[in-house]
């Protein structure tokens, strides 16, 4: 275990990151389904809270723990996954924007066994990372707030502005994750 961190499983960010993980097949079926957009809308604003919350827990509680370095990114990339797929299909959004945000994930997928082949399972996660990662996760309510008013083209013009703009900061972070990858070879 790395210096400095807990090795207790039962902390409330982890509570709150596994609350989040446990959410995603929930909210992803209200939002395919169309039927409970309210409920829905607020799933999702739910998890990007509860992303800054865990974070901002481990921290101010001294709870940041080896479990929590790898749950709390999984639970980002399964919300993140299920979300843009939801509201793909339900128009809220291009496709091209899922292609995007998936290609990143599936890219830093490639490079898990040369990470494990070092001996981890997560590289720590960065500010660009967690910008990255917020800015998606304000996104997709206003994405499914401009879906159920169309009479307002302004929410779908913000929601795809900050998603277009959380992709790019996604993929940003994601290179940087590749070069920290490729450097621990460069260490003693």
């Amino acid at each position: 275990m790395r210096s400095g961190l807990k090795a207790q499983a039962l902390t409330i960010p982890n509570g709150l990151s596994a609350l989040r993980l446990l959410l995603v097949p929930f909210a992803a079926v209200l939002l395919a389904g169309g039927q409970h957009d309210v409920l829905a809308v607020c799933l999702l604003a739910a998890a990007g809270i509860s992303d800054w919350l865990d974070g901002f827990l481990a921290r101010k509680l001294n709870q940041v723990s080896e479990l929590g370095i790898l749950l709390d990114p999984l639970a980002d990339r399964v919300a993140i996954i299920a979300f843009v797929f939801a509201l793909a299909a339900r128009h809220s959004f291009p496709w091209w924007i899922v292609a995007i945000v998936l290609g990143r994930d599936v890219m830093l997928l490639m490079w898990l066994p040369a990470l494990r082949k070092r001996g981890r399972w997560a590289m720590p996660v960065t500010f660009v990372g967690k910008t990255g990662t917020a800015v998606l996760f304000a996104g997709f309510p206003l994405a499914l707030i401009g879906t159920l008013t169309p009479e307002h083209p302004a929410w779908r013009m913000l929601a795809i502005t900050l998603l277009c703009a959380g992709a790019l900061i996604y993929w940003v972070a994601g290179v940087s994750y590749i070069r920290a990858i490729r450097s621990l070879d460069a260490r003693p």
